[in-house]
């Protein structure tokens, strides 16, 4: 019995064994002239400052999201208090 095509072949399939994309078509993705100029930054993780204005944005943002739903539970909690309210001068 002679092996399959796929175990003679050089590369893993496409999809299997952490091989996603073929190496011949990486970097070939339909232009004519080769990618230059790609210029990328970066930033150590320990240089960043993770919780800036974490506590202005959380009270806004608070604000805004009770400021939205008041109209959902202020009535019902104004109608419950004066029912209760007629309830236990009845």
């Amino acid at each position: 019995m002679r092996p399959s095509q796929v175990l003679r072949s050089s590369e893993p399939p496409i999809g299997k064994y952490g091989h996603y994309l073929n190496k011949d078509t990486w970097g070939h993705l339909g232009c004519v002239l080769p990618q230059r100029g790609i210029i990328t930054y970066g930033l150590s993780s320990n240089r960043q400052n993770v919780l800036a204005g974490a506590a202005h944005d959380a009270v806004f943002n608070t604000w805004r999201r009770s400021s939205k739903q008041v109209l959902y539970w202020a009535p019902p909690l104004l109608a419950a208090y004066y029912a209760m309210d007629w309830a236990v001068k009845r």
